[in-house]
């Protein structure tokens, strides 16, 4: 989400980066967590990646490094993030990225984009995430945007277009969302004994991942196609977004499974899940074939 917001703040198209969800695999107790390479942010966009060594204070880095009109992506404590206020603010430490944009420090402000949007922090918030005493961020990188570049929609679509099929030969080698429900059966147990908080952090790590990583892959899709009605890449969006809507259902039902101690009963929930993977990368790899084929 925060490359999201950061590329369209930069007026950039968000869709063309989006591949790298096609290869999300199940590791046993987590999903991979999906995101950019830099790889792709630079050669798409123009954008430099690189890590930022924090030998110093993080507020001497945000003076250095935005004062030369770089940005700074770190790994921080949502409990000092106000844009959290109803999950983790001020209840609960849990990590997460944020990109700083602008720091004041006269009156204590940091402006960062985080999930979805921009936001701001001040006063005590201000000094956690930018001005940590005795403490650094568990990890940083500098965002340069310097060589920034716009292509236009049919040079990101063709670049889009080999990553699809990069990420099409990552796929995981036997299906991931079968795999998932089999390790959720043997954790069902676990699950009950660990209660209805501990199944949100658990949740986090699985179902949101996959269920949000697939609707990205169907949005992308659909951006790929761009208004050309091409069968099979529809077909593959579809399949991935009844992935991504089927895990919206099943928050809601484990949760109620976990508070009321009740056995597992959303097999077939899963196996739509898992044959909708199948159908999907069938449908994706034809897609793909296609073009290669028209192009």
């Amino acid at each position: 989400d925060v490359w999201i917001e950061l590329l369209h703040a930069l007026r950039l198209e968000p869709m063309a980066m989006l591949p790298f969800t096609l290869s999300l695999d199940f590791l046993g107790d987590q999903w991979t967590f999906y995101k950019p390479s830099h790889d792709d942010l630079y050669e798409m966009y123009g954008i430099e990646v690189q890590e930022l060594t924090v030998w110093r204070p993080l507020a001497d880095h945000a003076r250095e490094h935005l004062g030369a009109g770089r940005l700074i992506s770190i790994e921080s404590d949502a409990f000092w993030l106000p844009d959290t206020a109803g999950t983790d603010y001020r209840t609960q430490h849990t990590k997460t990225t944020i990109v700083i944009n602008a720091v004041d420090f006269a009156s204590r402000r940091v402006e960062y984009f985080h999930n979805a949007s921009y936001h701001v922090a001040e006063g005590e918030d201000f000094d956690h995430i930018v001005a940590p005493e005795g403490a650094m961020p568990f990890f940083a990188e500098l965002v340069m945007p310097a060589r920034c570049h716009r292509r236009d929609a049919a040079a990101l679509r063709a670049m889009a277009h080999e990553r699809v099929r990069r990420h099409l030969q990552r796929r995981p080698a036997s299906n991931p969302v079968a795999r998932f429900h089999a390790r959720l059966l043997q954790d069902v147990p676990w699950l009950h004994d660990q209660g209805i908080g501990h199944y949100h952090t658990w949740a986090f790590a699985t179902t949101r991942q996959l269920g949000s990583a697939f609707e990205l892959a169907a949005q992308h899709l659909q951006w790929l196609d761009g208004g050309q009605g091409q069968p099979d890449l529809a077909i593959a969006a579809r399949a991935f977004d009844t992935i991504s809507e089927r895990c919206k259902t099943y928050i809601l039902k484990g949760a109620r499974m976990v508070m009321g101690r009740r056995p597992m009963s959303d097999g077939p929930l899963f196996e739509e899940m898992a044959r909708s993977w199948d159908e999907g990368m069938s449908a994706l790899e034809r897609a793909i074939e296609g073009m290669d084929i028209a192009a």
